[in-house]
């Protein structure tokens, strides 16, 4: 039987050359998105603990995992009048235009000596599970043993 597209033969065929077309451009998509991201944040992608360090500007793509984000802090801030007195730690840029942020709640702040906002300019690696906040990836930072300066 033949139709607009040709023989019925040929129209699976089309299908399949379709499917392979997008899917060999998902993947070069995906390789474009992820250019730079060290490996061993890469192999581990599927699972939901990350292996190494995740660039403060990457972490957008491991929201819903446990990794270790690192990053210089470009800005921070002690909220002290805001509810739970957070200090957030603003990495990938300052705020409002930060890639990634840190949040220190106050009832963990004692735990950092000196004051985490003292940490502007300073290269530092926190550990946890990386949330959504604001539209911004972030981890809550649950004491000292999850915030290493470099």
């Amino acid at each position: 039987m033949t139709g607009r597209l040709g023989p019925a033969s040929h129209v699976g065929e089309s299908v399949v050359n379709i499917r392979s077309a997008v899917a060999w451009a998902f993947i070069g998509a995906a390789a474009a998105v992820l250019q730079g991201v060290p490996a061993d944040a890469l192999a581990q992608a599927g699972s939901n603990r990350v292996r190494g360090e995740i660039p403060a500007a990457e972490a957008n793509g491991f929201v819903g995992k446990e990794g270790t984000v690192c990053g210089v802090v470009d800005g921070a801030r002690f909220a002290e009048n805001t509810e739970g007195q957070p200090t957030f730690l603003f990495m990938g840029g300052n705020f409002p235009a930060h890639k990634f942020s840190a949040r220190i709640w106050g009832r963990d702040r004692g735990d950092f000596n000196p004051a985490p906002e003292t940490l502007t300019g300073k290269t530092v690696c926190v550990t946890g599970e990386i949330r959504t906040a604001n539209g911004r990836p972030e981890i809550v930072v649950r004491g000292t043993r999850n915030l290493k300066v470099k």
